[in-house]
């Protein structure tokens, strides 16, 4: 089972984190008066199981390129530990515990869950064509920011759309640094990122991707009539992202990984934020 667990990366929890918090912010937003920790865990299996199911899709499309990059050579669809037609059967299990989630959820939740499928079947072709794929990421990984909202209120309101907004803004700066490990080989073979557009001038760009991110859940606040106490939490959050632009080494591939996984704990104080808002 070990190259069925690394092909849906649940040795390494950090994308599940970054692909569930946004679905904690908008339902403890949302949820202020009655908090739904049944929703907080049925998010956690979901992220869990469409993390997976993102992954094994990714590798499917990029196997190829996947053999030519130091740093992914040995997963298991281009190594060869694992065949593509059991990589597409254990593909279609995750995405069953994922539909099994989601059919948990009302109506509204439901529609609004699948209408991003399409982006996230589609999101590994993108660096290909594009030197925006972080962007295209960002449209898939903070889907759930909707989806929660939805969940609870059954509809989608304008702080879900702003959380979402700033979700985007957040995968811009946080992936833009994760792609700064692979830009020697990504320029080799031909595959785009922000991190090879921005080039030295990253830092800036990740100050305007940051700034904005918190800008937009400001914004969110007052659109949800939150308390001081969403500021205050908030700010903590602010301070972890200048924390990582000055402290951040684009030429040191440990560094831009530890900085990467980071947004973890930032993520967890923009939950905080929410749950006592």
């Amino acid at each position: 089972m070990r190259p069925y667990a690394r092909l849906a990366r649940f040795d390494r929890p950090i994308g599940t984190w970054l692909l569930l918090l946004p679905c904690w912010w908008s339902t403890a937003l949302a949820a202020r008066d009655e908090m739904r920790w049944d929703l907080f865990m049925l998010f956690a299996i979901g992220a869990l199981s469409m993390r997976g199911a993102g992954c094994v899709i990714n590798d499917f499309w990029d196997r190829d390129i996947d053999a030519k990059v130091a740093r992914t050579a040995d997963r298991p669809l281009a190594s060869g530990a694992i065949g593509v037609p059991a990589a597409l059967v254990y593909l279609c299990l995750l995405l069953l515990i994922g539909l099994g989630v989601l059919m948990q959820l009302n109506w509204s939740a439901i529609v609004t869950g699948f209408a991003v499928m399409g982006v996230v079947v589609l999101y590994p072709l993108a660096k290909r064509v594009t030197f925006w794929p972080q962007f295209v990421l960002g449209i898939a990984f903070n889907w759930g920011a909707l989806v929660g909202w939805a969940a609870v209120r059954g509809t989608v309101e304008s702080p879900a759309i702003l959380l979402y907004a700033a979700g985007i803004l957040w995968t811009l700066g946080y992936d833009t640094i994760y792609a700064h490990q692979d830009k020697e080989d990504d320029a080799k073979i031909g595959v785009r990122s922000t991190a090879l557009l921005f080039g030295a001038s990253t830092k800036p760009w990740l100050s305007a991707f940051y700034a904005g991110a918190v800008a937009l859940m400001i914004a969110a606040g007052i659109a949800a009539d939150a308390k001081w106490s969403y500021y205050a939490a908030l700010a903590a959050a602010a301070l972890h992202f200048v924390w990582q632009v000055r402290t951040l080494d684009l030429d040191d591939p440990k560094d831009c990984l530890a900085k990467f996984k980071s947004n973890r704990d930032a993520g967890l104080a923009i939950t905080l934020a929410c749950l006592i808002a």
